[in-house]
């Protein structure tokens, strides 16, 4: 377990140092939990490692979509390929919760050698604003290293300018329209952007 604050860095023991519960199983295999600290703006962020297809990701995966979908009024957002964010694969799925609610998510596929592309990083409303999409970020790019990924590699557009501002906060440098190698879906679509970040240059 790791802990830190939800708005900032890493930092301190681990919370289950203090009893505190962690979040509910979402799945009957071995549970990887990055408890965060209490933050100001309130209470913890715990990220819980999980299947894609466990019920509480899959819930907020179709959040995800459904959201993206009427942003950008389209039928669909891409395939997201469950295998490829499972360890065994390379890649990695967290859920993030505040007072024992899944309230957020996000992930990382291997893309090419050293190279781990950012999946379906996404808050609910309710738990906008809090550092839950922070702290799910700066998990990933922790295990990524761990992992021994060099870079991140991500896709958003323009009518994301909340999670272009995140992105660039932690030290991401847009590409603009230009895809990055072989990655990315929608090359064709001007409003899409793309950005790059060397994890040894990732701040919190």
């Amino acid at each position: 377990m790791h802990t830190y604050p939800s708005s900032s860095g890493f930092t301190g023991p681990s919370m289950a140092s203090r009893g505190r519960p962690a979040p509910p199983a979402i799945s009957s295999g071995p549970r990887d939990v990055a408890a965060c600290s209490e933050a100001v703006r309130g209470p913890a962020v715990e990220l819980v490692v999980a299947s894609v297809t466990d019920p509480a990701a899959a819930d907020l995966v179709g959040k995800a979509e459904a959201e993206l979908c009427e942003r950008y009024q389209a039928p669909s957002i891409g395939r997201l390929r469950a295998r490829e964010l499972e360890p065994c694969a390379g890649g990695l799925f967290v859920v993030a919760y505040l007072e024992r609610i899944p309230v957020g998510c996000g992930g990382y596929r291997r893309l090419e050698e050293g190279t781990a592309e950012v999946k379906r990083l996404f808050v609910e409303p309710a738990g906008r604003r809090r550092g839950v999409a922070r702290a799910v970020l700066g998990y990933l790019h922790q295990q990524a290293t761990v992992a021994g990924y060099r870079r991140m590699w991500l896709e958003t557009g323009t009518l994301q300018p909340e999670a272009i501002a995140l992105y660039q906060s932690v030290g991401y440098q847009s590409t603009g329209y230009q895809r990055i190698g072989c990655f990315g879906e929608h090359g064709h679509d001007d409003r899409s952007r793309y950005f790059a970040l060397e994890l040894a240059q990732a701040s919190q």
